[in-house]
């Protein structure tokens, strides 16, 4: 687990179910993010048994409620269209929407990075967001992520659109 004065990041828990479907259930939400809204506590429930059951997956836990809203982690291994280095994992992050624009992303990813950087084992990291999401590349720059001035296509959306992203990275994590 790690934490701030706000925030955790700790693994998802079945019981976290509820809050993850009263969040990805949101349209906005998933678009933004590249997966459809959920449907059902059960469909959130089998994405916490699935796509979030690792090791590099977290929670985005309010301290004062105890409440997850959100999720932070990276991707050791992924396909996308970006232009992928060799051992570069991939970041990847959202929160609810009542949580947007208050810092919380990026004070998750500020946690995540001291993590990965203590693990000394990767030498930089991608990420990406829609360009019609500049507040994702915001939260990104913050970090330390420069744009790479490549454009990367993400699959095909739930909408059957492609959507074009912007592409960052950080170097020098070792």
């Amino acid at each position: 687990m790690m934490e701030t004065e706000r925030i955790l990041l700790r693994p998802w828990r079945e019981s976290d179910a509820g809050a993850l479907y009263k969040y990805a259930s949101d349209p906005e939400v998933g678009m933004r993010a590249g997966w459809p809204p959920h449907q059902s506590v059960d469909e959130s429930l089998d994405v916490i048994k699935t796509a979030f059951n690792n090791d590099t997956t977290w929670a985005i836990v309010l301290k004062a409620t105890g409440e997850a809203i959100g999720a932070m982690g990276y991707m050791p291994e992924w396909e996308m269209d970006l232009p992928k280095r060799a051992n570069e994992p991939l970041v990847g992050y959202w929160v609810g929407r009542p949580y947007w624009n208050r810092g919380i992303c990026t004070e998750a990813l500020r946690l995540m990075l001291g993590h990965i950087g203590q693990k000394g084992v990767y030498r930089s990291l991608i990420g990406s967001h829609y360009v019609d999401n500049p507040a994702s590349g915001r939260v990104m720059e913050k970090c330390g992520f420069v744009p790479t001035g490549d454009i990367g296509f993400d699959e095909e959306l739930p909408n059957g659109e492609r959507k074009p992203m912007r592409v960052l990275r950080l170097e020098s994590l070792l």
